[in-house]
């Protein structure tokens, strides 16, 4: 694989005077890596392919596909002859799933959201619309509140139109998909403060085994294997995309020594923390990049 090298993302409008909601060419330049993306960007790629590592997984996408990278993923875009246009837009610019105003049954910070992989967007009207609005015509007021109306709502439509093409994990319809639920967005908050299940079923209301019984129904893993996956997962990505030494990797996890931290990721990857990272580095010092701060 390539080495990971330092680089500044295309230049991207996340102003608030633009709803949170702006454009680019690609979120990290390509051939290189941005440490955990500080912002929502669905790539439309428009002639290609073009090959994107999201979260270490390898996606090749063709012309007319769309890729929705999440917050905090790391993200490598392959260097090529393609052509892409991006729409960002900043997290928690809508209210959360259930919301009858806002957008029924998505929740664009649900890890279980639609479209986790490239999806066929047939019809681009409404995202080559957006793209355009997103620049401004001439003489525009930049803080016109019905500009940042007029973005959210595109917005809104397109995001709309990518869960119906693929909608994610299906909406909970019984117990244990609902209890599912809870607990993946509890993990959300809490996975760098502890990996005990007991904490999370306690904090639920419900016991280990009734969460256990979810996890295992809905994805096939135990609870204590998907708090671990949550884990290790950040320490990927941390590991690759952050100048964090290991230590301090693992101490941001939770995990007072090293060692432990050491194991808990073998374990989990069947790779020691150093060996994982250099794969994603050069030999020179500064191979691996700065983390990435927010944009808000």
């Amino acid at each position: 694989m390539p080495a990971i090298i330092s680089a500044d993302a295309a230049p991207a409008q996340l102003l608030p005077d633009r709803a949170g909601i702006g454009g680019c060419a690609l979120p990290v330049t390509a051939g290189a890596v941005t440490g955990l993306l500080p912002c929502h960007a669905l790539v439309l790629t428009v002639t290609g392919p073009v090959t994107a590592e999201v979260d270490f997984s390898v996606h090749r996408c063709a012309p007319g596909t769309l890729l929705w990278i999440r917050p905090g993923q790391a993200v490598r875009f392959e260097p090529g002859d393609h052509e892409t246009r991006t729409i960002v837009f900043r997290p928690g610019l809508f209210a959360p799933a259930g919301h009858p105003d806002e957008l029924p049954g998505l929740a664009p910070e649900d890890p279980g959201g639609p479209a986790r992989r490239p999806v066929r967007l047939d019809d681009d009207a409404t995202f080559d619309r957006l793209a355009r609005d997103t620049a401004g015509p001439p003489g525009e007021s930049a803080g016109d509140p019905v500009v940042a109306a007029l973005l959210r709502h595109q917005l809104a439509a397109l995001l709309l139109r990518i869960s119906l093409l693929d909608p994610g994990d299906p909406p909970p319809g019984h117990v244990e998909s609902r209890t599912f639920e809870r607990f993946r967005r509890r993990l959300e908050e809490r996975y760098p403060h502890t990996r005990r299940v007991e904490d999370y079923a306690g904090e639920l209301g419900c016991s280990v085994r009734t969460l256990t019984r979810a996890s295992l129904a809905l994805t096939g893993r135990t609870a204590k294997q998907v708090v671990d996956d949550r884990v290790a997962l950040q320490a990927q990505r941390l590991l690759a995309a952050t100048p964090l030494s290991v230590a301090e990797v693992g101490r941001s996890l939770g995990f007072g020594e090293p060692t432990n931290f050491g194991r808990f990721f073998h374990r989990e990857t069947g790779l020691s923390p150093g060996h994982f990272r250099t794969r994603y580095r050069d030999d020179q010092p500064s191979g691996i990049p700065g983390q990435r701060l927010p944009s808000d």
